[in-house]
């Protein structure tokens, strides 16, 4: 910019500042004020940042402000706002536009306030400015907390703001190409200039002390960008050896370049001939066709033929922008020797005394939210930068203790996750959210190879810090899925290959340290998600009630006569806002006029006769044509007698929907909706399944990208692909797996390549792959057609196992529709054309019903025509809705219907007969509906489906009558799946409801089962329950449901046995209704006769086949009382005198309810029940008061005093 096209007011300010005389600079007096006045310009500057382009052109920064700092630091408020002024002018040009401008003029404009930027940092590269901000701080940092001011406080934050400021200019590309690497760039310049002036020992300063924990982010942000072009390994290696053996690395580059050229011209050598090649001649390539159909004529020197190509003289198609890779992030930059010392000093004392401590804080103010948005991305590159500093200089892990652990590993994974989601769904900033994700997937492998290198320490308790580490980072599912996720969504236009090459890395890291870590154990349990898929029935429509009768519509009209009258003489005013047609409708205008008939007669049906007259005029008047509502000049009398034709008429209403019955699994779909729950659970760790995971077209194709570079690769790069590779190839034995035309390509250019002896195991790798191919291209001819594809594991399966594998059922991908053979397509090519020309029905409704081969859906013959050719989309069949019009029933309908009913009436499940003989289509709800207006059924709970029962006797396991039957128990009914019991639950809730009672002997086989298997405890404990609560509804007179509490482990453990619930459901208990219901129940229903029994039912019969009573439980949860036990178990049934049983010593973990009963003898139960009785029990032995005061002192566990909570809850409830 001209320094004339200046703002007039800018210059003048500007040039009372002052003036520069050599080295001294004079001010004037009004350099405050100008100072102040060029803050406000800035201030009000417009899009463009002119007043910033003015004053950079102008060098004010240069000639003025700078030596203003310099000269007159003791001026505290001129010295305040020349640092304000220039902590303005160096703002980053990216916080001044925002973002990167898209348009040519704005970038222009962007470009040149950089430019400007640059101008600058190379101005600050001056020890005596370094110098005097690093005294002022010095002198602010020096007042205690009391004495510092809010202005100081200000001054420290701004000294720090323009220091960062001046570390984020970005450099020169020009200037950066220029030099090589080991010069002194303007960074390096600027960072010695900083390190003389001692402002480095200022940051580490603020970055440990107690006091000083505001300026926490300020600090890391100063240091990060101070390392910005440095690399952790360069710095580790300063000062190791001597400069010779410090530029090893460069030797051993130069070397292998140097081979790289012998060998290309050792090559050249072998093809060219000894004679001289002025007379090259003409060759004919056979093989190679030209444009026509003869061989392709060459007329160069033979040593050019491998470099032949069709393309040769081609213009290269222009790569568009959106598919262009992403471009690398700045690239590290070898500075000079004495600024490398100096930096890897700093990170020495930084680790040794800020690191932790500065880390805590910055993650406490993240956490906290107190810090600006994206911050946390100078703690992820902290993390990794300097815990991979501390791992190659003498690796010393309490010097980072404080990111090592499962909060670490934590905290970057859900930054992790968040940016890699973000990426997903903002599309114009993903490059943004890429680097973030680089960053911190950088941090995750440094993390990771700091455990592997405290598994190499010598001290025994880091190896098991890092045990206890790494078994909790592989239990956890999501950090194993992390890198599944990242390798198939990566995206080489959006993430650079920098990105590809550590996500490789850190992948083959993460596979080998869990490789070891199962390796080491029998077993690893790990926790497993799964997501459950539970369909939920879609809310039916409510049924239409039904129209009135003929009869009651003239009674209605009857009533409405007087009203009418009135109306038409004027008695009764007519409403005037009633309008009979929308005009901006998409209803048809004819679909509009029957609606407009039935809002008349839902008027007249309820009584609103204005309304009804009213509405009427006004149609007639939209609708003159056809008097539908009457001529123009109608009478009083034709309009009652019009409106009492709308009333009584029977007008077609629009009838709701109904969902349709689902033909096949894929229609039912569209009928439920889905609720997804997130099911936890534990499983046994198998590596090579996880492995498999991994066994995928997305992993290969970017293993496959990466190594296109092998060249500029590192070796570990180039060894981490190859061993994913070989994982994938080898381990899982799944060559085919890389049979791909893409990497064949890359094997050909690397078995080429003179220098192939660099990348031994590349070329290992690729021999091994091709000998495999080619060994399976001898039996499997497809093999070269399979080149051009990525393959599946079932892909894999095919081409090694036959392609008919998937067919009979063995591969994972296989279709559940059977295939069409070419005789059943030409039927259905047939009878298309046959019913093509029908009018007015379903043209897949006939096919289906004239198809050879049974078990086709409606779906698969759409599908199978549209696949033909014959329909272009299966919009061209649409299917015939249920309840758009009324279907009456015939006579014959009906008398059918009444006879498939009769014939099915005693069967289980008397709906579902029916609708499998049914001859006319019709849904389940239309067919309940006319077996209710017939009078066939009284409600709809008779045509639910029934459980089968069994009548008692027929073997161990079976119900007995009455009762519904339960399926046989067997050893293998323990480890049935969650999900089928919950299934079954759902199922038996339904008998439930219908408060079928228990008869006699109910559940008798089941309980002799269970006590083989040594639930007699629990028994018995049901049995006491049963009884108790048939006394008191005996006593109290009232029913109401009583909660069964178990209070022991045993019968705890029993109330989760599936076959002890089948037990409950048999007696007729109830469970629970709800979620707010935790405990089954004794329902009101049941008779104290109904629980007897049901109590005589479940007694134990011993082996002569006598029945033994079962001796009781010392507690119930519905008495409080102590108990004697019964002495009926372990006697002899032969016996006459009964065995003295000793009096239990009363528990204190027994609960005490609410109310305490005295308890009948066993013999009056025996009695009322008729059944035999066994030996009669003791009485009650008398209690001692210790004892008594022992029950009263003991205190209740925890768990039992819930327990007891939630039952008075309950009952109070109830």
């Amino acid at each position: 910019m001209d320094w004339y096209m200046m703002n007039c007011e800018l210059l003048a300010t500007c040039s009372a500042l002052g003036y520069l005389e050599g080295d001294v600079y004079h001010r004037e007096p009004d350099c405050l004020e100008s100072v102040k006045d060029l803050i406000r310009y800035l201030r009000h500057e417009d899009e463009t940042r002119d007043v910033r382009q003015q004053l950079g052109a102008a060098q004010i920064l240069q000639n003025d402000l700078l030596p203003i700092l310099v000269q007159y630091p003791q001026e505290k408020v001129l010295f305040d706002a020349v640092i304000r002024l220039m902590v303005n002018l160096t703002q980053p040009a990216l916080l001044c536009f925002g973002k990167v401008p898209a348009d040519a003029t704005s970038r222009h404009h962007f470009l040149q306030v950089l430019s400007y930027l640059q101008a600058y940092k190379e101005a600050f590269a001056n020890e005596k400015v370094f110098g005097v901000l690093s005294e002022k701080l010095y002198n602010l940092l020096q007042l205690d907390w009391e004495q510092r001011q809010e202005e100081d406080a200000l001054l420290i934050e701004r000294i720090l703001l323009l220091v960062r400021n001046v570390l984020h200019v970005p450099p020169d590309p020009t200037e950066e190409q220029q030099g090589v690497d080991g010069d002194a760039s303007v960074h390096d310049r600027v960072l010695w200039a900083l390190h003389i002036s001692g402002m480095d020992d200022l940051l580490k300063f603020l970055a440990s002390a107690q006091v000083e924990q505001q300026w926490a982010l300020h600090v890391l942000e100063i240091i990060s960008l101070m390392f910005r072009e440095q690399s952790p390994e360069e710095l580790a290696a300063m000062g190791q050896g001597t400069a010779g053996a410090e530029h090893g690395e460069d030797t051993r580059e130069l070397q292998s370049l140097r081979q790289r050229e012998m060998a290309e011209k050792r090559s050249r050598a072998l093809q060219r001939t000894s004679r001289h090649s002025r007379f090259g001649g003409s060759y004919v390539l056979q093989g190679v066709k030209s444009i026509g159909d003869r061989d392709v004529v060459f007329h160069k020197g033979l040593h050019n033929l491998k470099s032949y190509s069709h393309d040769l003289g081609k213009e290269p198609r222009r790569l568009p922008r959106r598919r262009q890779p992403a471009p690398e992030a700045e690239p590290s930059r070898r500075s000079a020797r004495n600024v490398r010392l100096f930096l890897r000093s700093f990170c020495q004392d930084f680790l040794q005394d800020c690191y932790n401590r500065l880390m805590l804080l910055v993650k406490d103010q993240l956490v906290r939210e107190k810090a600006q948005q994206h911050d946390e991305t100078y703690y992820l590159w902290a993390t990794s930068f300097f815990m991979a500093f501390n791992r190659l200089q003498g690796f010393r892990p309490e010097l980072v203790s404080e990111t090592v652990g499962v909060r670490a590993f934590h905290f970057i994974e859900q930054n992790l996750t968040t940016y890699y989601e973000m990426a997903l769904m903002d599309k114009k900033e993903a490059t943004t959210w890429a680097r973030r994700m680089h960053l911190a997937l950088k941090a995750y492998q440094e993390l990771l190879r700091t455990l592997q290198e405290m598994d190499r320490c010598p001290e025994q308790a880091v190896r098991d810090s890092s045990q206890v580490i790494k078994s909790n980072i592989f239990y956890l599912m999501e950090y194993r899925e992390l890198f599944l996720t990242l390798f198939r969504k990566f995206d080489e236009t959006k993430q650079p290959r920098s990105f590809l090459k550590d996500l490789v890395e850190t992948a083959h890291l993460f596979l080998r340290m869990l490789e070891r870590f199962c390796r080491g154990r029998a077993s690893l349990v790990v926790q497993s998600k799964r997501v459950r898929r539970k369909k939920k029935k879609k809310a039916h429509v409510p049924a239409v009630p039904a129209p009135p009768s003929t009869e009651e519509l003239e009674q209605l009209w009857e009533g409405l006569a007087p009203q009418v009258q009135a109306c038409l003489e004027g008695e009764v005013p007519l409403p005037e806002d009633v309008v009979p047609f929308d005009a901006t409708s998409e209803t048809p205008v004819e679909e509009q006029r029957a609606e407009a008939l039935l809002r008349i007669q839902e008027c007249l049906r309820d009584s609103r006769v204005p309304q009804a007259l009213q509405l009427l005029r006004s149609a007639r008047e939209v609708w003159p044509e056809g008097d539908v509502f009457g001529s123009a000049d109608v009478g009083p009398d034709e309009e009652t007698q019009l409106l009492r034709e709308i009333l009584v008429a029977a007008l077609p209403r629009h009838t709701p929907t109904e969902p349709e019955e689902p033909e096949e699994d894929e229609e039912e779909e569209d009928e439920e909706e889905e609720e997804q729950t997130m099911q936890v659970s534990e499983k046994e760790f198998n590596f090579l399944d996880y492995l498999k995971r991994f066994a995928c077209a997305p992993v290969v194709r970017a293993l496959v990208l990466l190594l296109r570079g092998y060249a500029r690769n590192s070796a570990r790069t180039n060894h981490c692909a190859a061993r994913l590779l070989h994982r994938l190839a080898r381990d899982l034995r799944m060559e085919p797996l890389l049979f791909q035309l893409s990497l064949f390509a890359l094997f050909h250019r690397l078995l080429s390549d003179p220098a192939a002896a660099a990348h031994q195991e590349l070329v290992t790798l690729a021999k091994f792959i091709l000998g495999k191919f080619f060994a399976l291209a001898a039996t499997n001819k497809k093999a070269f057609v399979e080149l051009l594809f990525w393959k599946s594991p079932a892909i894999v399966g095919e081409m090694t196992q036959g392609y008919s594998s998937l067919q009979e059922g063995e591969g994972t991908t296989r279709s559940r529709v059977p295939p069409w053979t070419p005789q059943e397509e030409q039927e259905l090519r047939e009878l298309y054309w046959k019913y093509k020309e029908m009018e007015g029905g379903d043209i897949i409704a006939a096919i289906l019903a004239q198809l050879p081969s049974p078990g086709r859906t409606r779906r698969q013959v759409v599908k199978q025509l549209v696949r033909m050719g014959l329909a272009s989309s299966a919009k061209d069949f649409p299917r015939e809705r249920k309840g758009t019009r009324i279907v009456l029933w015939t006579q014959e309908q009906e008398e059918e219907l009444t006879r498939l009913f009769e014939e099915f009436q005693g069967s289980d499940d008397v709906l579902g007969n029916i609708m499998k003989h049914l001859t006319a289509r019709r849904s389940r709800a239309r067919v309940v509906e006319k077996l209710l207006g017939l009078g066939l059924v009284a409600e709809r709970k008779e045509l639910y489906k029934k459980r089968r029962r069994k009548s008692q006797g027929h073997g161990p396991g079976q119900a007995a009558p009455g009762v519904p039957a339960m399926p046989a128990q067997d050893s293998s009914g323990e480890d049935e799946d969650s999900e089928e019991e919950e299934e079954e639950d759902e199922d038996d809730e339904g008998l439930t409801e219908e408060r079928w009672v228990p008869e006699e002997g109910a559940g008798q086989d089941l309980a002799q089962h269970l006590h083989g298997e040594g639930l007699a405890g629990p028994l018995r404990w049901l049995q006491s329950c049963l009884r108790r609560a048939a006394e008191d509804r005996e006593e109290d007179g009232v029913s109401h449901p009583v909660p069964l509490v178990p209070l022991t482990e045993e019968n705890e453990d029993a109330m989760e046995d599936r076959r002890f619930r089948n037990l409950l459901r048999q007696l007729g208990l109830r469970p629970p209704a709800s979620e707010q219901e935790s405990f089954w129940r004794i329902p009101a229903a049941l008779t104290p006769q109904q629980l007897r029994r049901a109590a005589s039912s479940i007694t134990y019969h011993g082996p002569s086949g006598s029945p033994q009573d079962l001796p009781e439980p010392p507690r119930c949860p519905q008495d409080g009382a102590a108990e004697p036990l019964m002495a009926a178990l372990g006697s002899d049934s032969e016996s006459e005198e009964p065995v003295p049983v000793p009096v239990p010593v009363p528990s204190p973990v027994l609960a005490r309810t609410k109310r305490r009963r005295e308890v009948a003898s066993e013999d009056e139960d025996e009695d009322e029940d008729g059944g035999s009785s066994g030996t009669e029990p003791p009485p009650p032995a008398p209690r001692s008061e210790e004892d008594e005061d022992e029950d009263e002192e003991d205190p209740q566990p925890r768990g039992r005093r819930k327990r007891i909570r939630c039952l008075e809850e309950e009952e109070e409830e109830d």
